[in-house]
């Protein structure tokens, strides 16, 4: 059963009038099928009105959904022979970040992205999916693997962000994410980025330098959390909604900005509503874009990449020649010089 969240509400409640008149019609008592032909048409007209127009806090709640799809579960409806590898080969085999090589209509891919659970146990494991700095040392060392055999990578985002924990700090998290930020630069071989929940600083980054990222349509991918963004400007979280606003996080603005390449549409409602058609979106996205670049020499391919992000943002330089005051600026500046003489005199 899906949990609706606080501003669809009213469409759970309209579904389950809708399926309780259903139900009496099914015993034969009654002949209800006019009065729920009349209730589905105004629930279709109250989906497109609540999801249509969803606020950017909104969006992130979406993105936020405990049964939205995560990683494992597009790994399982996209591609298939799955092998996950395990640790960094130094400290431990994070959880939260998961990955191998995996097939799609015959193309072998690495497939990684960070994963969250389902339960409380589950997530404590998957560490609600913020990887430690071992997490984004185990992907360099696949996003490698994958160069070495010339295997194009897919890498799906969804953490909050990376762990900020004494221990992550004390084994140089900043560090390993500033490492793969780099790296993934250099990397020879194609790299698609999909964020498919929360995109959240530099735990996003850690695997998210692609030639082609895209972001799911009620996903985010922002430099800071909306509460977090809150607590900083305002020292209250309840001003998360306005956070999330003045942020330009969602896909939409995202696009608009020239930071992402393609926004992937979801069903009505969220990914969670449908994940086999949200999976099955994402597949094309990869086919079409791997289709793309497939072909690219490492050198052109490498260089794209780079130019793709130096390009993000925009400053403008200009020079700003000095003026002669004039009008009241010259009478000021004529009462400021006789002031300084008067000061000397008197001196």
């Amino acid at each position: 059963m899906i949990t609706a969240l606080d501003f669809e509400k009213p469409v759970f409640e309209l579904d389950k009038k809708i399926t309780e008149l259903k139900n009496l019609s099914a015993d034969g008592s009654l002949n209800l099928d006019s009065e729920v032909k009349k209730l589905e048409a105004r629930l279709l007209h109250l989906k497109k009105e609540t999801y249509l127009h969803l606020t950017p806090w909104q969006r992130v709640q979406i993105a936020r959904h405990p049964k939205r799809p995560y990683t494992l579960d597009y790994i399982q409806k996209i591609f298939s022979d799955f092998v996950e590898f395990h640790g960094d080969r130094t400290f431990a085999d994070d959880k939260a970040l998961v990955g191998g090589f995996a097939k799609l209509d015959g193309q072998s891919f690495l497939v990684m992205g960070h994963q969250k659970g389902r339960d409380a146990k589950e997530n404590i494991m998957r560490n609600f999916g913020s990887a430690h700095p071992e997490g984004y040392r185990k992907a360099l060392r696949f996003m490698r693997m994958a160069e070495k055999f010339g295997t194009p990578i897919i890498a799906f985002v969804d953490t909050p962000g990376a762990y900020p924990g004494v221990g992550a700090e004390e084994r140089g998290q900043a560090y390993t994410i500033a490492v793969n930020i780099r790296d993934m630069a250099r990397v020879q071989v194609p790299i698609l980025v999909f964020v498919i929940g929360e995109g959240g600083s530099g735990g996003a980054l850690g695997i998210g330098v692609g030639d082609r990222v895209m972001v799911l349509e009620n996903a985010y991918y922002s430099v800071i959390s909306p509460e977090g963004c809150a607590v900083i400007l305002w020292k209250d979280r309840t001003k998360a909604p306005e956070a999330a606003a003045a942020l330009k996080l969602t896909a939409k603005d995202l696009l608009e900005l020239g930071l992402i390449d393609e926004v992937i549409k979801e069903p009505l409602g969220g990914a969670h509503h449908d994940a086999d058609t949200t999976a099955e979106t994402v597949k094309t996205a990869i086919k079409k874009h791997c289709k793309e670049i497939i072909d690219l020499s490492p050198e052109k391919l490498i260089k794209a990449r780079y130019e793709k992000f130096r390009s993000m943002g925009v400053f403008e330089e200009k020079i700003i020649s000095r003026l002669v005051p004039t009008g009241s600026a010259k009478r000021e500046k004529k009462v400021h010089e006789k002031r300084i003489s008067n000061s000397k005199q008197s001196v």
